[in-house]
């Protein structure tokens, strides 16, 4: 009996002497972001915050909150302005009041739908760009994932450009998103995400727009007729931290953090692709909805008529450094070819 309660007591000695061993975190940091934790972009983030805390010997810890547990968009956002919390990853169209420059990310077409191509905009001086223009609103912005493509459903037919003239569409709140549509004689009006189920189902609007995974989760396409994949917006997340917070880390532990979501963003770019193909499937096999997958001329006929409407709406918006964002993005497009 005796040994026995001297082994234990080794053991017990021996445990409490490696949870010493490890290493505190010398720079904790609390990251909110919108998603469940089942999400690609939760799971993403896992990845990054396991990364930056082996590269930084224990020293970085990012502590993750998912499903709005540190609040809403806008109260996420303003606290890592203000440094209640160091950070969240949030979607780019929730960022426009805080800084009008990332609504350049409204415009349709701005992205090609090639990937590798679409990642040389947002990996090259453009994206750079975008990520600068934070700086002077109190954000320090490190990085843009790619969060899916929207495509249009509506009850009316989709079966070409011409037919979404008089249709009715429900965008989010963005004069650059309610010029893409008045540009093909469509409308558009802006209603609240939780209230787009009955407006569809009781024909207030004719249709929407959101990416495929969207579409299916909110069971969209149960009350509308038609499906049209035209990958014709970009949904982009934005990683921002308290400017504070970044500024005492030292010069290698923000390297390391920038590195990891670089590091990460092709896995999860991986991800958000095969949950639309999945999203796709599952919409198909329902069999509520007519679907068709627009070609590269149609799209290039819709970006024709689309882009410049939206690009004169975010001018009017954003000024001169929307004139200077805009100047870059087509100098780096043309040289793309596409």
């Amino acid at each position: 009996m005796l040994k026995t309660v001297i082994a234990a007591c080794a053991v017990l000695a021996f445990s409490l002497g490696a949870a010493q061993a490890q290493p505190k975190a010398k720079y904790n940091a609390r990251i909110g972001h919108l998603e469940a934790a089942t999400q690609p972009r939760h799971q993403g983030l896992l990845k990054v915050a396991e990364l930056v805390k082996s590269r930084t010997n224990g020293e970085v810890e990012l502590q993750l909150f998912p499903s709005s547990q540190l609040g809403n968009a806008r109260q996420m956002i303003e606290g890592t302005q203000l440094g209640t919390i160091e950070g969240t990853v949030m979607p780019a169209a929730f960022l426009g009041g805080f800084n009008p420059a990332i609504s350049i990310l409204d415009i349709p077409f701005l992205f090609p739908s090639d990937r590798l191509a679409a990642q040389r905009l947002r990996g090259g001086p453009f994206g750079r760009a975008l990520l600068d223009s934070f700086s002077p609103r109190g954000f320090v912005a490190v990085a843009l994932w790619p969060n899916g493509r929207k495509s249009l459903t509506s009850n009316k037919p989709l079966d070409s450009l011409e037919a979404l003239r008089g249709q009715k569409f429900r965008v989010m709140d963005s004069r650059i998103l309610m010029e893409q549509f008045a540009a093909v004689n469509a409308s558009a009006i802006a209603i609240q995400f939780g209230e787009l189920y009955t407006a569809l189902q009781t024909g207030v609007v004719d249709g929407q727009e959101n990416p495929l995974d969207t579409i299916s989760t909110m069971k969209f396409h149960e009350v509308q007729r038609n499906l049209v994949v035209t990958e014709h917006g970009v949904m982009e997340d934005v990683a921002l931290f308290n400017p504070g917070w970044w500024g005492r880390l030292p010069a290698s532990h923000r390297d390391a953090i920038a590195k990891a979501f670089d590091e990460v963003r092709p896995e999860f770019e991986k991800s958000k692709d095969a949950a639309q193909v999945a999203a796709l499937e599952a919409i198909r096999a329902s069999g509520k909805t007519s679907v068709r997958v627009a070609d590269e001329p149609e799209r290039a006929r819709m970006r024709e008529a689309m882009y410049p409407r939206a690009r004169a709406a975010y001018l009017e918006r954003a000024g001169a450094e929307g004139q200077k964002l805009i100047a870059l993005y087509e100098q780096e497009r043309k040289k793309l070819g596409n």
